[in-house]
């Protein structure tokens, strides 16, 4: 019988491609530092050739996540449930869509991001891509998990990993309650159509800390089982 993609790259075990997956989606994100870069400087040629890598890079992952999906097994002899790899295939996938929205989102607007928020914007989003970052390391140290049988030293690295990343995620909570509160401030100078979409953005760059954490929370849960 013919091996699968999945089974001729990486063995039977579900856990590289789910890793491959994740490193994939954190190359995505991390396009969002140089995007946003050009946008505050408004230059739009450069901000739209990051959004369409941006587009591309997330399509790859998306190719990777429909590939684990079709050749995942029912079932697993192994510390870790289908239920469990589904959960957090679907988070790390929801983390690569949201960098492709934020992006196109501002190019297709081609919104200004006021000279005073400038710093604090690129603050914001590096604060999240830190946490996407975090979750990435914790996700690629499953499969030294699955070895050990989820016990042992590995079991508090692996902790140690998921409570930074609950600090960061809380770090970009505070940044993200200063950021609104200075745009609050500028409402009346700004058009109301522009407010409405800069705090879109806000809770954008916010979801991508707020989902990276959740990949955290799912293996935290497997550290329980």
């Amino acid at each position: 019988m013919a091996r699968t993609t999945i089974s001729s790259l990486f063995g039977s075990s579900p856990v590289k491609p789910l890793q491959s997956h994740m490193n994939s989606v954190q190359t995505c994100v991390e396009e969002l530092i140089p995007f946003m870069d050009a946008v505050l400087i408004k230059d739009w040629d450069s901000a739209l050739k990051v959004q369409l890598k941006i587009s591309e890079l997330e399509q790859e992952s998306d190719k990777l996540k429909k590939d684990l999906r079709l050749n995942l097994p029912n079932s697993l002899f192994m510390p870790v449930s289908r239920r469990d790899l589904l959960e957090v295939l679907t988070m790390q996938d929801k983390i690569a869509n949201k960098a492709k929205d934020i992006a196109g989102l501002i190019t297709g607007r081609k919104m200004n991001i006021p000279d005073p928020l400038g710093t604090q914007f690129k603050t914001f989003i590096n604060r999240s891509i830190d946490a996407s970052a975090q979750a990435c390391q914790a996700i690629n140290e499953l499969d030294e998990l699955v070895e050990t049988g989820f016990k042992g030293r590995e079991v508090n690295l692996v902790a140690k990993m998921i409570r930074k990343l609950d600090k960061i995620e809380s770090d970009t909570d505070r940044i993200q309650v200063k950021i609104r509160a200075e745009i609050f401030k500028r409402e009346t100078e700004l058009p109301p159509i522009e407010v409405m979409f800069l705090y879109k953005i806000i809770e954008w760059i916010g979801d991508l800390a707020d989902i990276a954490q959740r990949v955290g929370s799912r293996l935290e849960l497997m550290l329980a089982r």
